[in-house]
């Protein structure tokens, strides 16, 4: 799967005070918050969520993050992040992410993420089913 099938999710939220940091500018570790809950929620949409994954007893875990920070968000601010696969190789997925403010269009952030598919008991890696490609191609 290359970024050309990709189908861009698009996970919204709302600055809250708890996302603030002393300079009252979103903490920079709140972005990679939102931007794997971005990634559980496409997950979800496209028919694997958690539970899913569970049952099947493979899962996708972090290998690294990479983000970079253009301009800050701020209080009540209403924010998109937008996701989708770059790149499904046998065991390994590339994720993007674009932050941006709504009203505006703004780019505040962009991040990349590497996930590997395993086996969550040992946690050895584990080839990606062609069901779960297929779905986020959909």
């Amino acid at each position: 799967m290359r970024s050309s099938d990709a189908k861009i999710f698009n996970h919204e939220l709302v600055v809250t005070e708890d996302d603030l940091d002393e300079m009252d500018h979103v903490n920079n570790l709140r972005y990679l918050k939102w931007c794997l809950k971005a990634a559980v929620a496409h997950s979800a949409d496209v028919g694997w969520n958690s539970k899913r994954y569970r049952e099947s007893g493979r899962g996708f875990i972090v290998r690294s993050h990479k983000i970079k920070y253009r301009i800050p968000a701020v209080l009540n601010d209403e924010v998109i992040v937008k996701t989708w696969i770059d790149n499904m190789e046998r065991v390994s997925s590339d994720r993007r992410y674009t932050v941006i403010r709504a009203s505006d269009g703004k780019r505040l952030a962009e991040a990349e993420t590497t996930w590997v598919y395993v086996d969550l008991a040992t946690l050895e890696l584990s080839k990606i089913p062609d069901e779960i490609r297929l779905a986020f191609q959909r």
